[in-house]
């Protein structure tokens, strides 16, 4: 298991054979994409169509309870004829928006490996040829994991930086089944074991806030998160989007949300147990307004990101501080 010990304030900052100062009392990606690609590179968000095992009838219809119809995309898929012109019309929004001309690919609706291999190297080839594409990033869950998917993941990891997402969200099988999962922590380790297997920077998703937990399993969460040394994590603030299961269990008066205060409390004691070598991808949810049930402060992206950073700063900590792996 983990145990806690302060780290300098110099630390390794992962990935790359170099010591840094990070200003920022986390690593964050913006940093660890800067140090790699020496520019600001962008992630591409993108919807091939897929869909899920806990919703297509082999686990399951409902999906997770906090999942809607999207599936955490925005609905992209039909907008456009094919993934190409989707990728395209994407980096040029991108591109004026953020003056960013390199970008990685990220496949994120539903479960992006949930596909028969031929399928799934066909989509990928044509998004990662496209000028400007430097990096490839597939998120799904761990029981949509095969030796032949992983293969082809590892087979663009000699020239693309190249992620994948595992939803893990949280290691109490008590919290799995209320969430409707349809998996147990254990059948999560199986499928981080066998990624483990090839040379893939892996990315974990945890949320703050499910419904029934507390502090203490949040934190449960995170020391195991600590313990498995993924390249990467997300840490998502639990929100209500319209159309949910969560949704009625919340206008049911089934739980309470996090206030943002408790939930940038939870994410500093998160941080401080995480590996300083870990590349935090996001700290917070990101939902769309149109979508959005509650709680309202989720929209405040940068002010929770501001929070989090003036309250590690206000204890005198940072990232991995209580972290000695």
């Amino acid at each position: 298991m983990f145990q806690y010990a302060a780290l300098p304030a110099r630390y390794h900052c992962g990935l790359t054979d170099l010591w840094y100062f990070v200003p920022m009392p986390y690593y964050s990606f913006n940093t660890y994409l800067r140090q790699r690609f020496g520019q600001r590179v962008q992630k591409l968000p993108l919807e091939a169509g897929f869909t899920c095992p806990n919703r297509d009838g082999t686990l399951g219809t409902g999906g997770c309870i906090y999942c809607d119809a999207k599936g955490s995309g925005f609905g992209a898929h039909n907008q456009y004829p094919d993934i190409t012109t989707q990728a395209s019309e994407v980096m040029k929004r991108l591109s004026k928006r953020y003056k960013a001309y390199k970008f990685i690919a990220y496949f994120q609706a539903f479960c992006n490996t949930y596909a028969p291999c031929d399928t799934l190297k066909a989509l990928y080839d044509q998004v990662v040829s496209l000028p400007g594409i430097v990096g490839l990033s597939v998120a799904t869950r761990p029981d949509c994991l095969s030796p032949e998917v992983l293969a082809l993941l590892a087979g663009y990891a000699g020239r693309l930086n190249v992620w994948l997402e595992l939803g893990l969200q949280t290691v109490h099988d008590a919290t799995l089944a209320r969430i409707n999962r349809g998996h147990i922590y254990e059948d999560f380790l199986q499928g981080y074991a066998l990624a483990r297997r090839y040379p893939l920077n892996i990315c974990l998703h945890m949320i703050i806030g499910l419904p029934g937990e507390t502090r203490k399993e949040v934190l449960a969460t995170a020391c195991e998160v600590a313990r498995l040394r993924p390249e990467g994590l997300k840490i998502h603030s639990l929100y209500i989007n319209r159309g949910t299961a969560l949704e009625t269990l919340y206008q049911d008066g089934g739980f309470e949300l996090l206030s943002q205060h408790d939930f940038v409390q939870q994410a500093c004691d998160v941080l401080e147990i995480i590996p300083a070598e870990t590349v935090i991808q996001r700290l917070t949810g990101d939902p769309a307004l149109r979508d959005l049930i509650a709680p309202q402060w989720a929209l405040k992206k940068k002010e929770t990101l501001t929070m989090i950073e003036n309250e590690l700063m206000a204890r005198g900590s940072r990232q991995g501080k209580y972290w000695l792996g």
